[in-house]
């Protein structure tokens, strides 16, 4: 081997089936790759095809690998994400994504990878590599503060001296630092349930619990720039080598194919005055209830701003819970207004000068291509993590804070990270 030169490695991906999770998964394939390692990249069928085309040059370089998803009872024949179904129908994809297990076994055995990266879901990847001599990393799309919130495996594991919901509204025991990262009542309500096992015979604090018990390393959506107590504080709590592999912001958007969508979007937002619209979405997973959704309404109607508005009506084919605007919204913001409720390319309306704020549900990845582009953020949590990532953004930079279930304004402010600080 030359000097300089590395070994190449051929290296497995396994996500969790929620597009926030493939997307970034997806953006570390593509760094790997570029340094000449081979990548599969194991999914379901539909995801794959649903995923952004491959760069040319990374083709021969990351494999797509299609596992056909097991069919239940409990399934719609076109579910095969987290997106395509209604919260509390997830946990059956959670059973039929565990079917997996003697596949990817299989693929594991006859590929002979050196490496596996995987999500916090398939709790038993680590047993599998662990006797085929794999070497494995969990690779968390959470940030570090998140984990660093939900603990050491023994807490995760049924040790928690957290019982109830209001335990959770404060930063947990282990961490030695001063932090105002924690959820706030409302939000850990939603989700408390994740600390129960569900149709799929076993809790997502056990998934978690498990992958990183079993993994070699840990790797971690995050920066030391940006989280560099809560990078230090999960080498102390797991007893094990912390990666940071960064923030992953999308590496080609502009370099997209222009389409039909995204030229008439383009149109209008030509129109609006440099930095006044106010983008709103809250990305492939969170669905407001009708209440919110009306009350967001009301603020846009309210506040006089030009906005558009991507809006998930429902998850799936099996939601009978559509949400729908109030009355009258529609006509009432007519040409300032824009609401869509299919899909649009994101990255592209953020990148147009006449987008100046982003009204967003927290999710990392949002937060990441909004401030990679220097857009304002106003955060408005609705799940999972996303309560956390909105603690710590507050903590990290001057943002503008959404108004919390009570509707009293929290904070104010105007200092925005430039694209060499993300």
């Amino acid at each position: 081997m030359a000097d300089g030169e590395c070994e190449k490695v051929h290296i497995v991906m396994f996500p969790w089936l929620a597009f926030g999770h493939m997307i970034p998964y997806m953006e570390l394939a593509k760094l790997i790759s570029q340094k000449g390692h081979r990548v599969s990249f194991l999914s379901t069928p539909r995801n794959i095809d649903r995923l952004p085309k491959l760069p040319p040059e990374l083709e021969n370089l990351i494999d797509y690998v299609k596992f056909p998803l097991p069919a239940t009872n409990d399934l719609p024949e076109d579910a095969e994400a987290t997106s395509d179904l209604p919260y509390d129908e997830v946990q059956y994809l959670k059973k039929a994504y565990d079917r997996l297990c003697d596949p990817v076994a299989r693929f594991l055995e006859s590929s002979c990878p050196d490496w596996i990266l995987y999500d916090f879901a398939p709790f038993w990847v680590g047993r599998i590599a662990r006797e085929q001599g794999i070497k494995t990393a969990s690779f968390s799309i959470f940030i570090a503060a998140f984990l660093g919130f939900v603990g050491p495996t023994w807490a995760i594991m049924g040790g928690d001296y957290r019982k109830t919901p209001e335990d959770f509204t404060v930063a947990p025991s282990w961490v030695p630092f001063r932090t105002n990262v924690a959820f706030r009542y409302f939000e850990i309500k939603r989700i408390f349930d994740v600390l129960e096992a569900n149709a799929s015979g076993v809790s997502d604090f056990y998934r978690f619990g498990t992958g990183l018990e079993s993994a070699d390393i840990l790797a971690v959506r995050s920066s030391c720039e940006v989280e560099p107590e809560w990078l230090k504080l999960l080498e102390e709590i797991h007893q094990k080598p912390v990666f940071p592999v960064g923030q992953l912001p999308p590496m080609d958007y502009l370099g997209e194919e222009e389409t039909g969508t995204w030229q008439w979007i383009k149109d209008w937002l030509d129109l609006q005055k440099r930095g006044s619209v106010v983008y709103v979405a809250f990305g492939s997973e969170a669905k407001p209830s009708q209440l919110e959704l009306t009350e967001i309404a009301l603020g846009l109607e309210q506040s006089g701003m030009p906005f558009f508005w991507v809006l998930k009506t429902r998850r799936g084919s099996s939601d009978k819970d559509k949400i729908e605007l109030p009355d009258g919204f529609e006509e009432s913001v007519k040409g300032r207004g824009v609401v869509c409720t299919s899909w649009v390319p994101q990255l592209r309306i953020l990148a147009h000068n006449s987008v100046g704020g982003f009204l967003t549900h927290s999710g990392w990845t949002s937060v990441v291509e909004a401030l990679s582009l220097e857009r304002a953020l106003i955060l408005l949590t609705f799940l999972a993590d996303q309560g956390v990532n909105a603690r710590l953004l507050e903590e990290k930079k001057s943002v503008t804070r959404s108004r919390g279930a009570t509707g009293t304004d929290r904070s104010r402010g105007s200092r925005w990270p430039s694209r060499s600080g993300w």
